[in-house]
């Protein structure tokens, strides 16, 4: 009758240790899932970094700067004054303006031709559009027309064209590279004429700043009033001398 209970506490020794080991397998397993599911998410984490990490280099790559930033911003300007010149040559009601689109239409292709030539040396891929802020302007004047486009358009000739001459007076100076330098120098002179006749071109349709004029108007205001007040105080002081001499002489009579 001792084997068989001998047999039982066997058997039932074994069960326990079975149950142990499944127990134990199941947290290893537990385990390694878990240690599974932080390397696949420290790995997306890093994926996404990266991602973001390039997306910004990517953003930073789209604005160039030094010599290829002023290519390409020169590159948009030349494409924009000339489609804007080609607008004045439709839209304009003085001879004048038409007369100036088709010189700036002429010139900026010129000059265009020849930023395309220094850019192509360079690798170098130049913009085919204006660019948004460009076209804004353009959009803003399409919507105008005879005299009120023609004060609107040298407005904006002599507004753009001061900016076009400082950016390239700089580079013709400071720039680094130099064929981008060279071209900068020959264009500048081209940029300056193109001011002082959008500048006379202005003045002959009223597209003078009104800023200008009302500053003008202010400063003329201004002097009237100093003038006015210099009269009155002139006179006050020679109504003061003149009570102040019958005051001396009123003793005198009364002897």
């Amino acid at each position: 009758m001792k084997q068989p209970t001998y047999i039982a506490i066997a058997a039932m020794a074994i069960g326990s240790m079975a149950l142990t080991t499944g127990a134990l397998a199941q947290d290893n397993s537990a385990n390694q899932t878990n240690s599974g599911q932080q390397s696949g998410s420290s790995a997306q984490s890093n994926d996404t970094n990266r991602s973001s990490s390039a997306n910004r280099t990517s953003e930073m790559g789209t604005k160039p700067s030094g010599d290829q930033g002023f290519v390409m911003k020169a590159a948009q300007g030349g494409l924009a004054e000339v489609e804007l010149g080609n607008l004045a040559k439709q839209k304009a009601s003085s001879d004048d303006v038409k007369q100036f689109g088709q010189r700036m239409a002429d010139d900026h292709s010129k000059a265009n031709d020849e930023l395309k030539q220094v850019a192509a040396s360079k690798g170098i891929t130049l913009p085919t559009d204006p660019g948004p802020k460009h076209k804004a302007e353009m959009d803003r004047l399409s919507q105008l027309s005879g005299a009120e486009f023609d004060r609107a358009y040298m407005r904006h000739m002599v507004k753009d064209h001061k900016k076009d001459v400082s950016e390239f007076r700089k580079e013709s100076e400071k720039g680094k590279d130099p064929d981008v330098k060279a071209f900068a120098s020959k264009t500048l002179p081209t940029l300056e004429e193109h001011l002082k006749m959008a500048q006379d071109t202005a003045s002959k349709v009223g597209g003078s700043s009104s800023k200008a004029r009302s500053m003008s108007s202010s400063s003329d205001a201004s002097g009237s009033s100093a003038d006015r007040s210099g009269t009155a105080a002139g006179s006050h002081d020679a109504h003061s001398t003149s009570d102040r001499s019958g005051a001396g002489q009123t003793p005198g009579r009364s002897k």
